[in-house]
């Protein structure tokens, strides 16, 4: 299929972008087009106008200081998982990169566009809402920031208003004596994942004091679970299947073309094992380093 007729629209500048937006409420903005030119392609959006802000300056960021990480809207993934700072200060954005597709997307496609397309199988928002991250957006009314707790509203959905347009994210940097891993399950690498689970836990000696998992495929919007009480202080094979079971009870999987409910039940049990395994074991090198 052919997409549908639109104009479109390069602005030189952030005001001249915002303008193209305006009075157009089913208008789309083209950042890498990853995600939004196969839906193009198959008519599942048919905007009137698409405006193309490659050409927008000051955008094509990765900035990273003792808070944590700021990615600007024409950073592609490829510049953001090859940056050794953003690796050093919150590595969870690191490792979910390099599961995001192939490296011709990653070279293409950019990370806050992820973050907006609101995909709950996409990596890059279970990571942003697993970190307590946030958005910056500029509209009409000037520059807001969107806490990521409000940013996912329903599939594929976000609370952006039409005329607005994503220009940073800001991913927190790790806290101290915290560790974090990542692990999906796909056919296929580079394919949507049937299952991903992160984990951030946090640990006092060899005690965990606060362990938090996101998922992604498993939900309409990402999914964050808190496994803390769970866990009860401890990592262990009856503490873990505890934690398996409270995220289970809140992400209630579905069936769908590519795996059955009881299928993704049992990759999150396994997953969330695994993964916050792995992130309490980080957590205590991170504490003796």
């Amino acid at each position: 299929m052919k997409p549908a007729p639109f104009d479109y629209v390069r602005p030189g500048s952030l005001e001249e972008a915002l303008q193209a937006l305006a009075g157009h409420p089913e208008a789309k903005v083209l950042a890498g087009g990853q995600s939004l030119v196969p839906l193009l392609s198959m008519r599942l959006a048919a905007p009137a106008v698409l405006v193309d802000i490659n050409e927008l300056p000051d955008l094509d960021h990765v900035r990273v200081d003792a808070e944590g990480v700021r990615v600007g809207a024409l950073a592609r993934h490829a510049r953001v998982l090859a940056d050794a700072d953003v690796a050093r200060v919150q590595p969870l954005v690191t490792k979910a990169l390099a599961n995001v597709a192939h490296a011709t997307i990653r070279n293409r496609g950019t990370t806050v566009g992820s973050l907006v397309h609101a995909d709950a199988a996409a990596e890059m928002p279970m990571v942003l809402q697993l970190l307590g991250g946030s958005l910056d957006v500029v509209g009409p009314g000037g520059r807001r920031t969107i806490p990521v707790a409000e940013l996912y509203v329903g599939p594929l959905e976000s609370s952006l208003h039409h005329d607005e347009i994503a220009v940073e994210a800001f991913f927190p940097a790790l806290a101290a004596d915290t560790g974090v891993a990542f692990e999906e399950i796909a056919r296929r690498h580079g394919d949507y994942a049937m299952c991903g689970v992160a984990a951030v836990v946090t640990v006092a000696g060899d005690r965990v004091v606060s362990a938090k998992a996101g998922y992604l495929s498993v939900s309409d919007i990402p999914a964050v679970v808190d496994l803390t009480d769970a866990l009860g202080g401890e990592v262990t094979d009856a503490s873990l299947a505890r934690a398996a079971e409270a995220a289970l009870a809140v992400l209630e999987p579905e069936t769908d073309i590519h795996a059955t409910a009881d299928y993704r039940a049992h990759l999150a049990r396994v997953l969330t094992a695994r993964v916050v395994t792995a992130a309490y074991q980080n957590a205590r090198e991170e504490q003796q380093s």
